[in-house]
């Protein structure tokens, strides 16, 4: 069985309540550097292999070697997630992303004059994402009350997207000093959260035990998923809505050829997201949805793909930065409600098997999604690619409205599905 909080169900949740549990707050500051680390890599990988081979397919290829081992090991994760301590978990995956790290370090130093090392290195950090990010969500409900939850869950969107905001910025301006000062960064921050795990989360049991595996058991959570028609709805919403998307991915397209910004453009452009989810996040700490949920939700995703069209046909530096700041406001909206529900419908006996396939969903959504991206940039223009996602991004939020109506009426974030 998990650790029970101590603290009462019913006790009020304060703008910062949940880092009243010190586990929550060692697992907090670890995420926000774990994020932090990400950043200044992806922005250091992402230079690094379009200016290697000037090819916006490579940048998908990265994209999508990144996702792969989470769709291949989704059977495994969520159920190493649900049988063991999600805290150790945690802890050795953060330790391995740092031994990626300096894998790329030895890359950027030998000066490698082909991406498929870097291809076959970032597929390696794939994996220990693959296994860290169903752990890392499905512990949260285990280390706060669950009155807590959603300012735990809007808590971490916001740390998360100010790791997202420094990160960039950092890593573009480390690598314009040289790579392995960036990766240098990325190795030390990933070692340091990998400590503050181990040394300040408490060892939480598994709540399905060591039970023999069989397909029932590895299956669960996409069983769950599928008989719970708003999770469905929630959860593929986001997977179709930013798989069309796939801006981010382009972003050293458009700072070198398009805006002509440069690597500080591009840390600048990468921010922009992050500054309007971090904007948004803080308002859900202190003012968190109430009514109207499921259709916030979906006119989020509406208003997402609009700012991405026009984000993609902008000329401008800073109409384009403006863009990615909606971007990421609506965008940390739609994702608060989604987890949430996530977290709430889902029982801790399969929270991590559910997570998992939960992530493959993001991971297609954001991976795959560059890797969508980098296709069609060679195909119809980056410009073209960018807006024509936006479009569809419209256009699906329109259709998952009526296919999904059970979600659509969801009203407050702690209902149940169908109330």
């Amino acid at each position: 069985m998990p650790v029970v909080v101590t603290a009462s169900d019913r006790e009020p949740a304060g703008r910062l309540a949940a880092f009243s549990s010190p586990g929550y707050r060692f697992y907090w500051f670890a995420l926000i550097l774990n994020g932090f680390a990400v950043q200044i890599q992806t922005v250091a990988v992402g230079w690094y292999i379009y200016d290697l081979t000037r090819n916006p397919l490579d940048l998908g290829i990265v994209g999508l070697s990144q996702f792969m081992p989470a769709l291949l090991l989704v059977l495994v994760t969520g159920q190493v997630a649900d049988r063991f301590s999600r805290r150790s978990i945690m802890g050795v995956c953060i330790a391995a992303e740092a031994i990626v790290a300096t894998l790329l370090l030895l890359a950027a130093l030998l000066g490698l004059a082909s991406p498929l090392p870097i291809f076959v290195i970032i597929a390696l950090f794939g994996v220990a994402r693959a296994f860290y990010n169903p752990a890392r969500q499905s512990i949260v409900p285990n280390l706060v009350p669950p009155a807590h939850l959603p300012n735990a869950i809007a808590a971490n969107s916001t740390g998360n997207q100010f790791a997202t905001i420094c990160g960039p910025v950092a890593g573009g301006l480390l690598y314009a000093i040289g790579p392995e000062y960036a990766y240098g960064a990325t190795i030390g921050l990933l070692i340091v959260a990998s400590a503050l795990v181990f040394i300040g989360v408490p060892r939480l049991n598994s709540a399905s035990g060591r039970a023999p595996a069989s397909w029932q058991t590895i299956s669960a959570g996409f069983r769950y998923i599928w008989n719970n028609k708003p999770l469905l709805g929630a959860i593929s919403l986001d997977l179709f809505a930013v798989l069309f998307g796939g801006a981010l991915a382009l972003l050293p397209v458009y700072a070198r050829d398009i805006l002509a910004v440069g690597p500080e453009g591009l840390g600048l452009l990468r921010a922009g997201p992050a500054i309007g989810a971090i904007a948004v996040g803080i308002v859900l700490m202190t003012r968190p949805i109430r009514n109207h949920a499921g259709l916030i939700m979906f006119v989020s995703v509406a208003s997402f793909g609009l700012a991405t069209w026009i984000f993609a046909v902008s000329q401008s530096l800073w109409l384009s930065f403006a863009m990615l700041v909606l971007v990421g406001g609506f965008d940390m909206i739609s994702v608060n409600i989604r987890s949430i529900l996530v977290q709430v419908w889902t029982p801790d006996a399969v929270r991590g098997r559910v997570n998992a396939v939960n992530q493959v969903f993001i991971g297609a959504s954001n991976e795959l999604g560059a890797f969508r991206a980098g296709v069609m940039a060679v195909w119809v223009g980056p410009i073209a690619a960018v807006a024509l996602g936006g479009a569809f991004i419209v256009g699906i939020s329109a259709v998952w409205a009526l296919m999904f109506p059970q979600l659509r009426r969801v009203q407050r974030l702690g209902d149940q599905p169908g109330r």
